[in-house]
């Protein structure tokens, strides 16, 4: 099948398809015309790499992951790196919780602004700040 028919059928453009191919997660056939051929596979293929994507595996994880696919078994090896993805998107997380909390903080401190804040709030307004002893 073209590959205009599998990025219908995928739900994906013919661009990610490209790329799908130059990451070496897709494989194709050419014409003699040089157009590329895929196998009615190429589609569940294709929308099992989409599932990965979703699930923030990049794809030289996926590529990785393709022999355990292609034979249906896991390995160890596989689990591992499935469960370090984890891991790297739950650090990710941790750390956009801690960036949107001090954000909050940010917008707390610009709508109720203070003298030890807000240099404006000072008097004199520009008096060298003296942080509050704690």
């Amino acid at each position: 099948m073209r590959i205009g028919e599998v990025a219908d059928r995928a739900g994906v453009s013919t661009r990610a398809l490209r790329y799908y191919e130059e990451q070496g997660l897709l494989a194709s056939e050419r014409t003699s015309s040089g157009q590329r051929t895929y196998a009615e596979a190429a589609v569940e293929r294709v929308q099992l790499i989409q599932q990965f994507f979703a699930a923030g595996v990049p794809s030289r994880t996926i590529l990785q992951m393709l022999p355990c696919i292609d034979t249906g078994h896991g390995s160890p090896e596989a689990f591992a790196m499935l469960e370090s993805e984890r891991s790297r998107i739950t650090a990710a997380i941790a750390d956009l919780s801690a960036a949107r909390d001090q954000l909050d903080r940010l917008i707390g401190i610009a709508r109720h602004p203070t003298p030890e804040h807000c240099p404006a709030l000072r008097d004199p307004a520009w008096a060298p700040y003296a942080p509050a002893a704690h």
